[in-house]
């Protein structure tokens, strides 16, 4: 789980913007939540405990149960507040030192436990656990607005910002300054009276809202399983079948097949089912998640939410939530990433046409007498691909079995970062689940600890959908370098023992997409933890770079091998797969930018009195969104906008991020050296890695380019007519 807050005080994303608010503390008040203990020793809590054993200490994952939780949140909370109390109790004139390095320094104790929270709210869900994230949701929220208005610390802090020494600091630490400054001020430090209680009833509401909203996926995610006999499997591969049979085996509907309610289960059944209906089915199963008019529905959930920020950010005196959002990012403005957004669509859409006919023309021919529905999509595509380009997606995917592509992750490791990934064995650290797996990191010339990698490949019941990176300890090194602690997460279905897990080109993308994330981590050579922050339409650029190298030919040559045979993939399949490399992007972009207008147009609207199912509706007939394709995420399902604020109006940040990465593609691409160019990688790593947000992400990006990137090289990679003018992002 991403964790950030301002400065060191730790706060999990699950619940706040930059930081959550509650009554002010103000000078000489205890800054202490009511029924929080003042007993903060817990020395018999292990969530609270450090981090103990080799590579500079890991989670106790085999001490850790959900009945320490609520203990370990109120004492670490407690101690949180113990140390804010110090910080303003120091009599001495405010100092960088004493006040900003002394934040970074708090809330270690209460971070421990958000890896916990982390574990269980994502990889480990449980009734237990949401009856309690229920409860401390708003607590958590309560507690966090001790900090940001506390109008002594802020003072402390605005002292610093403003103060003669601040000039004299390092770039880094001047940085560190204004990102600390900035959290408070744009978190209501400013406000008073009235409004300052207000601004944090709202934090309170929604944190809970939003927990809401994500138990509310999750439970029709587990909920909704479509069951299929053995004469349904028509078109299906037998790898799906052996992974849909252990799916129903394991949750008792043994003879049986289980397309279970989540991507990664919904996305290869659509393409292969030969049974329409059921595509159907499992089609409305999935994008109907969290609407459903029953008790997990969310659309109501959806319109407090919206009307909760609108009013927050009304009271720091900005238009719309999105104005406040993007004031901090790449993007600035919300006029500036829908510029982006609306100079893609049109040739997205004109693409997706050209797509529809062509899968139309192929039913026609086969007489299936239909026209082409949204559950057809992904099986037509799938026909049209092998007309096309004589490229059978089932034939690729006998050649991406995980462990190899696993692999091919630590070769690349190697080549660009200088990274050696060595197992350890089961049992030499503390895992959550049998199906985790560690490797220790370090540099293989030198030999230097950077850290260890937690790998989590495998769907079940209590994890949520999806693919994602996080960090149980991130680099810093104010008290000496910290070892990282970094995890990667999938939800692969998982085959019969012996068996072999394949996947698809999507997925290996996305398994290198997130791996990104985990080399960022590894890569950061930051002093202070709140400059392992990130700007989110920034900070996917450095995953999406990395989906480039899975079709370079010494990955695909190396690591691309039959499951059964162990020869390689032939050339003339490569071939294939290169020809077809902006195949179905219409689908893709139109998918991904349907997600990103609709996020963009709820966070720049008067929220009053919105209907969400209505307001999605409308918006997509405005927006001329085809038929064909849902949103990627709609509304009642988006997650990453409405289960936290992580996202919200941010959800752009991936193509503003591609624009980058595209730039960035090319320039490796003109390397003498390719894709493993050194001269290149090096620069990479040291200018858009290593830094984190240490500088200006646009100032990182000219460092190693030397110059802005443009939509022009977006606009080729995806196969797309060209501007005639030249377009920044």
């Amino acid at each position: 789980m991403r964790k950030f807050f301002l400065a060191g005080a730790a706060v999990s994303t699950l619940f706040f913007v930059a930081a959550c608010s509650g009554p002010p503390a103000q000078n000489g008040e205890d800054a202490r939540p009511e029924n929080i203990k003042q007993d903060v020793s817990m020395s018999d809590n292990p969530l609270l405990a450090e981090y103990a054993g080799p590579y500079g200490g890991t989670p106790a994952f085999d001490k850790a149960r959900v009945s320490d939780l609520k203990p370990a949140l109120e004492a670490g909370m407690a101690k949180n507040l113990a140390e804010i109390d110090a910080i303003t109790a120091n009599r001495d004139a405010p100092t960088f030192e004493n006040t900003i390095v002394a934040l970074e320094r708090s809330g270690r104790d209460l971070n421990r436990v958000f890896t916990y929270w982390g574990i269980w709210s994502s990889n480990m869900s449980s009734p237990e656990f949401r009856a309690i994230q229920g409860e401390m949701a708003p607590k958590l929220s309560e507690f966090g607005s001790k900090i940001t208005q506390n109008a002594a610390l802020f003072a402390r802090v605005k002292a610093v910002y403003e103060g003669e020494e601040t000039k004299t600091l390092r770039p880094d630490q001047q940085r560190l300054v204004k990102l600390t400054y900035d959290s408070f001020a744009r978190n209501g430090a400013t406000l008073s009276g009235p409004d300052k209680k207000r601004y944090a009833e709202i934090n309170s509401k929604l944190a809970e809202l939003h927990t809401k909203f994500g138990n509310n996926v999750l439970a029709d995610e587990e909920g909704y399983v479509t069951y299929i006999t053995k004469d349904q499997l028509g078109g299906l591969p037998d790898s799906f079948i052996k992974a849909a049979a252990s799916a129903a085996k394991a949750r008792d509907h043994e003879g049986e097949y289980a397309i279970t309610n989540t991507r990664s289960s919904m996305s290869p059944f659509l393409t292969y089912s030969d049974e329409r209906d059921v595509r159907e089915k499992v089609w409305r199963t999935y994008y109907s998640r969290g609407d459903n008019g029953d008790a997990h529905d969310n659309n109501a959930i959806i319109a407090q939410i919206l009307n909760l920020r609108n009013e927050r950010v009304h009271l720091l005196g900005y238009d719309n939530y999105a104005s406040w959002r993007l004031e901090n990012r790449m993007a600035k403005t919300p006029e500036r990433a829908l510029a982006l957004m609306e100079a893609v669509w049109p040739a997205a859409l004109a693409r997706v046409k050209e797509e529809v006919a062509d899968m139309q023309a192929i039913a026609d021919k086969e007489g299936a007498g239909i026209t082409i529905e949204p559950w057809d999509y992904r099986y037509y595509a799938e026909k049209v691909r092998k007309a096309k380009y004589d490229l059978n997606s089932d034939e690729v995917k006998q050649y991406l079995q995980l462990e190899k592509l696993r692999d091919a992750l630590f070769f690349v490791a190697g080549e660009l970062f200088n990274f050696e990934f060595t197992a350890l064995p089961d049992g030499e650290v503390p895992v959550f689940h049998e199906d985790v797996h560690v490797w220790r990191v370090t540099d293989r010339t030198s030999g230097k600890e950077i850290g260890l990698w937690y790998l989590d490949p495998y769907a079940r019941p209590g994890k949520r959908s999806g693919a994602w990176a996080t960090t149980y300890r991130s680099y810093e090194n104010i008290d000496g370098p910290q070892t990282v602690l970094a995890s990667n997460n999938s939800n692969f279905i998982k085959g019969e023992p012996g068996e072999p897990v394949l996947i698809s080109w999507d997925d290996a993308s996305t398994l290198f997409h997130e791996f990104g994330h985990a080399l960022h981590f590894f890569s950061a050579k930051v002093d202070y933890p709140t400059l392992n922050g990130g700007v989110r339409d920034y900070t996917e650029f450095q995953s999406q770079l990395l989906e480039r190298w899975l079709s370079t030919d010494k990955v695909i040559n190396q690591f691309l091998v039959h499951y059964k045979t162990g020869k390689p993939i032939p050339a003339s399949l490569v071939a294939k797969i290169k020809a077809a490399a902006t195949f179905n992007q219409g689908f893709a972009t139109t998918e991904y930018l349907a997600s990103a207008l609709m996020d963009m147009r709820y966070h720049t609207v008067d929220p009053t009195g919105i209907d969400p199912d209505k307001f999605e509706r409308e918006n997509m007939i405005a927006l001329n969104a085809p038929k064909e394709i849902p949103m990627r995420h709609r509304s009642t399902q988006f997650g990453h906008i409405f289960s936290g604020e992580g996202y919200s109006a941010g959800y752009y940040g991936y193509m503003w991020a591609d624009v980058l990465t595209a730039d960035a593609a090319e320039a490796f691409a003109e390397a003498p050296g390719g894709f493993y160019d050194k001269e290149v990688a090096k620069k990479l790593v040291d200018n858009l890695f290593a830094p984190r947000n240490s500088i200006d992400p646009a100032e990182a990006y000219r460092a190693f380019r030397g110059r802005d990137a443009n939509i022009d090289a977006l606009m080729r990679d995806r196969g797309f007519p060209v501007p005639k003018k030249d377009s920044k992002p």
